[in-house]
């Protein structure tokens, strides 16, 4: 144990964030997520994609922003703490947690999807029960071990959709077809399917829970400011790339995936990127996208098991959490947390072997609830910061949100929407459910178990130029 025991290294340096910020937008809710959303709202999918991802790239600012003033390992859910109260930190790094538990779990049931292309009669628990354990060693590495391995996994997940786009972009162009293909591609399976918006306003509306799913854990960039060596340059760097992510990685890859073959054919049995280059015909297309599509699994769970652990490594110093999690190893590694997360991910084996066919889309619309969630308490903080900085007088941030704030409130309104729209539709519903339940639980155990310092709002340094006005200057003016 290190002796010092409450210590993280700063062992991520530009490199390790940028592809790790990277990495966050190609994950289970692209590869795998996406199929839903189609199938919910057509080709009018892009649209929901384009328009939650400006609410995204508003809530990474935000976060940017605070996590550039206070570049702390519990993130956000001390920054709430700080600026709304240690309720409301609880209650936000709790949640936290909570969807990375949650999405984390759904991964591995996307990792067991994947592994079912190639061998179909191996049960899907037993991959789930194989990669736990691998990444859980990973993590009891050293943080730079970890951002290597991020770092290399969205070389190939990048490099792989960035193939697949000039594939794609290659066979509508040129009117290529392979022989044995089943479809023809060409940019009129955007519109003679339904047309664009097949399903209706509805179809679109729907489309968002799945969607947000897919932009879930990209907040963790604000994780690591805590382990950054220059928060201050590498936080912005990666924030600011959000929006080019989001019209590459989503809007770009779905809209060239739906001119090749036609949106209502794609099924979900597996990732639409491997049935849909399989079925052009192209020799090994689909075994090689499945190899990528488990490597975006992989990287995926992986960041749930750092995320979760570094905020709950906050919780901890707070107060907010058993001192335990707050315990770190040599190497500099919050070991309790990593160990916590295994044993969740556990709950991913019994599902998996109990309702394989049921649990992704179910759990996804709970991680949807707690991400949300999550934001929303990002955007409060964010609010009340900006309040607090007006109100003493305080230098202004180095990383300053845009359009403030109409930007901020309109985001925050499309937040609670989404919300909303969990509760209208049936096979979603059951995520408010369990969210409401989950922020009552929250409440109840901090009115019963947290004492001492765990009802102190979080002491951050702020490590903008902070001036204060002196009182008696005031006067004399």
């Amino acid at each position: 144990m290190n002796p010092k025991g409450s210590v993280l290294n700063r062992g991520l340096n530009a490199r390790h964030i940028r592809f790790m910020a990277l990495g966050s937008a190609i994950g289970t809710g692209l590869f795998y997520g996406s199929s839903s959303a189609i199938q919910k709202a057509g080709p009018a999918v892009l649209l929901a994609y384009i328009i939650a991802g400006a609410a995204v790239f508003m809530v990474m600012r935000a976060l940017g922003e605070l996590a550039v003033r206070h570049p702390v390992s519990g993130s956000f859910g001390q920054y709430a703490s700080r600026y709304l109260g240690p309720l409301a930190g609880f209650i936000t790094g709790w949640t936290y947690v909570f969807e990375m538990a949650i999405v984390a779990i759904a991964d591995v049931t996307a990792f067991s999807i994947y592994m079912g292309f190639w061998f179909h009669d191996v049960p899907r628990w037993i991959w789930v029960l194989a990669i736990i354990f691998f990444l859980a060693a990973i993590n009891l590495l050293s943080v730079k071990v970890f951002g290597e391995l991020e770092f290399w996994f969205s070389i190939v997940k990048v490099g792989a959709i960035i193939a697949m786009i000039a594939g794609g972009v290659a066979i509508i162009v040129f009117g290529f077809h392979v022989d044995g293909g089943e479809s023809v591609p060409g940019l009129n399976n955007l519109v003679n399917h339904g047309g664009f918006m097949p399903n209706g306003w509805t179809g679109l509306l729907a489309a968002f829970a799945v969607v947000m799913f897919a932009f879930g854990g990209i907040e963790t960039i604000g994780v690591t400011a805590g382990e950054a060596e220059n928060p201050g340059k590498s936080i912005p760097a990666a924030v600011n790339t959000v929006p080019v992510r989001i019209l590459l990685f989503y809007v770009l890859t779905i809209g060239v995936l739906m001119t090749l073959i036609p949106w209502n054919e794609i099924t979900g049995e597996t990732s639409p990127f491997v049935q849909i280059f399989d079925s052009l015909g192209i020799p090994l297309a689909g075994h090689i996208l499945n190899a990528v599509v488990i490597t975006a699994a992989l990287s995926a769970i992986n960041s749930d098991i750092f995320g979760s652990g570094r905020v709950l490594f906050g919780l901890a110093q707070q107060g907010h959490a058993p001192a335990v999690f707050g315990r770190i190893s040599r190497s500099g590694v919050p070991w309790m947390t990593v160990v916590l997360m295994t044993g969740v991910l556990l709950v991913g084996v019994v599902l998996n072997a109990t309702i394989p066919e049921d649990v992704f889309l179910v759990i996804a619309s709970i991680a949807t609830f707690a991400t949300v969630w999550v934001w929303i308490m990002i955007l409060a903080s964010h609010v009340a910061m900006k309040r607090e900085i007006s109100r003493k007088a305080i230098a202004p941030s180095n990383f300053p949100v845009p359009f403030w704030p109409l930007a901020s409130i309109l985001t925050a309104v499309f937040m609670a929407g989404v919300i909303v729209l969990l509760g209208i539709y049936p096979d979603t519903r059951v995520a408010l459910y369990v969210g409401a339940s989950w922020l009552v639980l929250l409440t109840l155990a901090f009115k019963l178990w947290v004492r001492g310092k765990g009802l102190e709002r979080a002491d951050l340094v702020d490590t903008s130029n902070v001036v204060h006005v002196p009182d008696d200057a005031l006067s004399a003016r």
